[in-house]
């Protein structure tokens, strides 16, 4: 099979870097603050922006938001600058990442938001918290902080522009289920398309295929997360149905609702 081809595109991309051999990465809290030092001063000299990261002891996960095509750049600095920190506080030698990293092409806004329940929910998972915001080295600990301050390179982040607004905390605490990890894995190993606009990830059905059959309320509902799934925007999806936005949203948020429910998270 080829290899997933890795996209510098400017833009949103989800990122993620693991120890040699899974080991830690970081021993303390001394050596995370490191970390998220050395990544702002790459988000100033590459224009980026990070709008979401949660830092575990053996890997972390950045959301970020390049302004031109340097992801490759960037990412060289962060993880070699950090290693040179690390081997010589240790006193080691070698390599200490698995790999050089991966990364995804984040192409709408409902991906997005899965990534940032993703993200946030990382510590919950590892049974290092209980709730969103508790772990303190994800950025939303520091956006309901009171005491710690949001790093400068996510101070235009949209996870904190946005926290306010009505049903996106309910959003971010309603746990993934099995089947959304699912869905979200397929959606990562999706083909990404290039178009004259940039790039996207190829589509399952048109939208014509995902709507034909849906003679119901429920059967359109349900149609709905489905093109959702197929990596169609609410956008997208409102201006074929004819519908607004917010009566989309309101649709999707009422299906994580029910399958979190079902699967008891």
């Amino acid at each position: 099979m080829g290899r997933r081809p890795r996209i510098d595109l400017a833009g949103f991309h989800h990122v993620v870097n693991r120890g040699i051999e899974r080991s830690n990465v970081y021993k303390s809290d001394e050596d995370k603050n490191k970390f998220l030092e050395i990544v702002c001063k790459a988000c100033k000299i590459y224009k980026v922006n990070i709008h979401d990261y949660c830092l575990m002891d053996n890997h972390y996960h950045l959301l970020i938001e390049t302004t031109s095509e340097n992801l490759s750049l960037f990412m060289r600095q962060i993880n070699s600058n950090y290693a040179k920190y690390y081997n010589k506080k240790y006193k080691r030698s070698g390599y200490l990442w698995q790999g050089r990293y991966s990364s995804w092409y984040i192409s709408d806004e409902e991906y997005l938001y899965d990534l940032f329940r993703y993200i946030e929910q990382n510590p919950i998972k590892a049974k290092m918290s209980k709730r969103i915001g508790e772990y303190p080295f994800t950025l939303l600990a520091t956006i309901f902080s009171t005491n710690q301050e949001i790093i400068e390179c996510a101070k235009h982040s949209k996870l904190k522009n946005e926290i306010e607004y009505e049903g996106i905390e309910e959003r971010l605490e309603m746990r993934l289920s099995k089947k959304e990890l699912k869905e979200l894995e397929v959606r990562q190993n999706k083909k990404p398309i290039k178009t004259e606009y940039g790039y996207r990830y190829e589509k399952a059905k048109t939208l014509e295929e995902h709507f034909d059959k849906s003679k119901t309320k429920q059967q359109r509902n349900d149609a709905i997360i489905n093109a959702i799934e197929d990596a169609y925007t609410q956008t997208e999806i409102a201006k074929y149905l004819k519908l607004s936005n917010s009566a989309i949203s309101k649709i999707v948020l009422e299906s994580y609702k029910s399958v979190n429910s079902i699967h008891g998270t």
